[in-house]
C-alpha cells in the first residue's frame, strides 16, 4: 500500500477530528465508509494481525451494549470478526491504514509519530 486509507463512518466525531488532523498536515487519504460499503473478514483479520482484535472491537459503544447476552458471551477473535462484519459500527473508529502500519482510534501524537 502506498497511500493512506481512513476507514470508518463519516458522521463520527472522532473521525472528524482525524480528518481535520490529516487535512491540516497536508496528508492525502482515501475514505472508506464501512457502514455503507462493508468490510470483509479478510480485511479485519489483517488489521487484527497488526493491532489485535481486542483493539478493533469497540466495547464502549452503543452497538456493543445493544448486542444480545449470547453475542457478548465468550467473544474470541473469530466471533468478534464475524460480529464486526455483520455490524461495522462495532469497529473502533477510525482505522487508518498507512504505508507501514495500522492505527486504530485517533490520538494526534500517534498520528504525528506514524505519519511524520
Amino acid at each position: 500500500m502506498t497511500k493512506i486509507v481512513m476507514h470508518g463512518i463519516p458522521n463520527c466525531d472522532t473521525m472528524k477530528k482525524a480528518r481535520v488532523w490529516l487535512d491540516t498536515h497536508g496528508l492525502a487519504y482515501d475514505f472508506h465508509d464501512y457502514k455503507k460499503l462493508g468490510v470483509t473478514a479478510d480485511k479485519l483479520n489483517g488489521w487484527a494481525d497488526v493491532v489485535g482484535w481486542e483493539v478493533l472491537l469497540n466495547k464502549a459503544g452503543t452497538t456493543f451494549r445493544k448486542l444480545s447476552d449470547a453475542d457478548k458471551l465468550g467473544i474470541d477473535r473469530d466471533k468478534a470478526i464475524a460480529l464486526m462484519v455483520e455490524q461495522p459500527s462495532l469497529i473502533k473508529r477510525p482505522v487508518l491504514e498507512y504505508p507501514g502500519g495500522v492505527l486504530v482510534g485517533f490520538k494526534p501524537e500517534l498520528y504525528a509519530e506514524a505519519l511524520g
